[in-house]
């Protein structure tokens, strides 16, 4: 076994922390006090796409990407380690600079469309040029994803879907979505789910729905929208085996953004730790203040290598590793949250403040316990591997 980070990889993450310093954080501190405020500051859209253009023409964008449509063919561990990077900079707009976990963001899920829709579907979102959302959660089809009750049935060259989806990330400004439909209800998860691709003029969005997390999902609903049969995603009714394998390959990613968030937490708790006093001395010096720090370090560790591990597997061909997706996905988004809430008490009352280093993470990391599988379904996956 051989934990050591490649050399390639490590200079091309010293890179990419470059790229921070130079693009991302003179916009961030341009946003800090909206940030501070609590409200989105004005043009941050704006901002945020021309910022995943620039990643794009440097590369890191969609380095996961193969060669053959523009990407790096950047290994899993690679992409992990970015993620990671982003995550522990503590800046909020790095998440514009790389594709994963963003489901907004070029996927290899779309190569399984016929070639001759690559460079509609997929140069775009190479380029930064569009973005894209992932639409399979449904008001009766969550945890249980095949439940769907959007159906989608065959008209001549086309396909006709009727449903309605919710809780899509970036459905509000994706250009086309990727959707999961009923094509033979007898079949469902077993052949008779399908995704399609489905153009942005082809379905409307419904109410935004507000969450305690500063992104905002909304509804997308499909009344009888027209889709050519050369715009499904692999084959007619494999679309549920398609889905999960986007979740399960994205969970390493998911399990990097809560690496870099709990270890950026920690950074920040420690160094509060030590500049700040109290009856005399610094309150690192107490226990009550060390040890739970203590703790998140070991914490983080475990997660590290769980996460590591998880992407190398992949790397090695190892696929679907199932079993250690679940693991990494229920025991970082759990544990990171557990760290940030640890983190934040050490600032005291400064850490309920918008303007504090923890507050947001501490929300985001409470939406990432529930979305692409909440915790209790990884348990249960766990459980299943024991037998029960």
């Amino acid at each position: 076994m051989d934990f050591t980070v490649p050399e390639e990889l490590a200079s091309l993450r010293a890179s990419f922390g470059a790229f921070l310093e130079r693009e991302v954080r003179p916009l961030e501190d341009e946003f800090a006090a909206d940030f501070a405020r609590g409200v989105t500051p004005p043009g941050l859209a704006e901002a945020g796409a021309s910022l995943t253009r620039t990643s794009c023409a440097h590369g890191f964008y969609a380095a996961h990407m193969p060669e053959s449509v523009g990407g790096w063919g950047l290994s899993n561990l690679g992409m992990t380690l970015l993620v990671e990077d982003a995550a522990r900079s503590g800046l909020r707009l790095a998440a514009y600079a790389l594709g994963p976990p963003n489901p907004a963001a070029p996927t290899p899920l779309l190569l399984d469309l016929p070639e001759h829709l690559h460079e509609s579907y997929i140069a775009p979102l190479m380029a930064g040029e569009q973005t894209m959302c992932f639409a399979l959660s449904e008001p009766e089809a969550g945890s249980d994803a095949q439940a769907l009750r959007t159906r989608a049935v065959r008209d001549g060259d086309d396909w006709l879907l009727q449903g309605t989806k919710h809780y899509i990330t970036n459905g509000d400004r994706a250009d086309f979505a990727v959707v999961f439909a009923v094509t033979d209800p007898d079949k469902r998860a077993h052949g008779g789910i399908t995704a399609f691709v489905v153009p942005r003029e082809q379905y409307t969005t419904g109410k935004t729905q507000h969450t305690l997390a500063d992104s905002h999902p909304v509804e997308l609903v499909l009344d009888g929208a027209r889709i050519p049969a050369d715009h499904v995603v692999g084959e007619v009714g494999f679309g549920f085996y398609a889905a999960m394998g986007f979740l399960n390959a994205g969970r390493a990613f998911i399990g990097a953004q809560c690496l870099g968030m709990a270890q950026w937490c920690l950074d920040q708790a420690v160094a509060h730790a030590q500049a700040r006093t109290a009856f005399g001395k610094p309150i690192g010096k107490f226990q009550g203040v060390s040890f739970p720090l203590a703790e998140s370090k070991a914490e983080i560790e475990a997660m590290r290598w769980l996460t590591y591990h998880l992407a190398w597997q992949v790397d090695e061909g190892r696929e679907p590793p199932v079993l250690d997706s679940s693991i990494v996905k229920y025991f970082n988004t759990e544990r990171a949250y557990r760290i940030a809430d640890r983190c934040l008490q050490v600032f005291g009352g400064q850490g309920l403040l918008k303007e504090g280093p923890i507050e947001a993470v501490l929300r985001h990391l409470r939406m990432l316990r529930i979305v692409e599988g909440a915790s209790e379904i990884q348990k249960l996956v766990i459980a299943r591997s024991l037998g029960l």
